[in-house]
């Protein structure tokens, strides 16, 4: 019998309320049911990881909740605004606006510096960075030196950083991370969790995350777990990575 993991209606402390999510895809005469009438709420101010084995359906859902892909049906509300129905050109702005998005293949544009690419959402958007914000958040992340290099001159775990300072800068409602560790060696990999980790605790930012890894999955609040479509399991956690979050930097050393 699979979890809901929604309880009856939203509250203003959930980012997201998604509710009787199917994802049906068509292979030539037959379909593969992704999702499974999958309801979840995902509180503000938390670190949701989502896990699964290949195929569970945990990708599916991410791209389903922040409006990178379409619902066969069921309803999507992602800070206050229903995305099921929105067209292209409002699912646009709604990503623009209100979601951060970091990837495993990080997603930096090759001709622009890493300040150039940490402040396009909101260039994009018509609005001038913050630059008190940028300048907490590369010095945070250890990439402070790093600001005039282009992709090519970075290492992964400092492009990686630069896409989570990228997520952050426009204060969006939520982040969503799609194994952000997959490229990486487990020191970088540790840093760029310990960063999203330190996003939530510090910033008051919502993060959801989907991950093969369980030690990833370490660092959130809550773990959802998902097989054949279906929330099996919801999980309230104690992070691992909390403490080493609040006492020490991207680099390793004490603040």
């Amino acid at each position: 019998m699979a979890v809901h993991a929604a309880a009856r209606g939203r509250t203003p402390n959930d980012v997201i309320t998604a509710t009787g999510l199917v994802k049906v895809y068509r292979q030539g005469t037959a379909e593969v049911r992704a999702l499974d009438e999958v309801s979840v709420r995902v509180q503000r101010a938390r670190f949701t990881a989502v896990v699964g084995p290949s195929g569970s359906g945990k990708s599916t859902l991410m791209h389903c909740v922040a409006g990178l892909d379409t619902v066969t049906s069921g309803s999507v509300v992602l800070d206050g605004t229903e995305i099921a129905g929105l067209s292209d050109r409002q699912l646009t702005r709604v990503r623009r606006e209100r979601i951060g998005f970091v990837f495993q293949s990080f997603n930096l544009l090759p001709q622009l510096t890493a300040y150039e690419n940490i402040v396009l959402p909101v260039t994009l958007s018509g609005g001038r960075p913050d630059r008190e914000l940028v300048d907490h958040l590369c010095e945070v992340l250890g990439i402070a030196h790093r600001m005039t290099h282009r992709p090519a001159e970075l290492s992964g775990g400092q492009q990686q950083r630069v896409a989570v300072a990228r997520a952050l800068v426009a204060r969006p409602a939520v982040v969503f991370a799609d194994e952000p560790t997959g490229n990486l060696d487990s020191r970088a990999g540790a840093e760029v969790l310990t960063m999203l980790r330190r996003s939530v605790d510090d910033l008051g930012q919502s993060v959801v995350m989907v991950t093969h890894d369980p030690a990833a999955a370490h660092y959130a609040d809550r773990v959802l777990t998902l097989a054949d479509g279906r929330v099996v399991k919801d999980e309230h956690t104690a992070p691992s990575g909390r403490a080493a979050a609040l006492t020490t930097d991207a680099t390793g050393r004490r603040p």
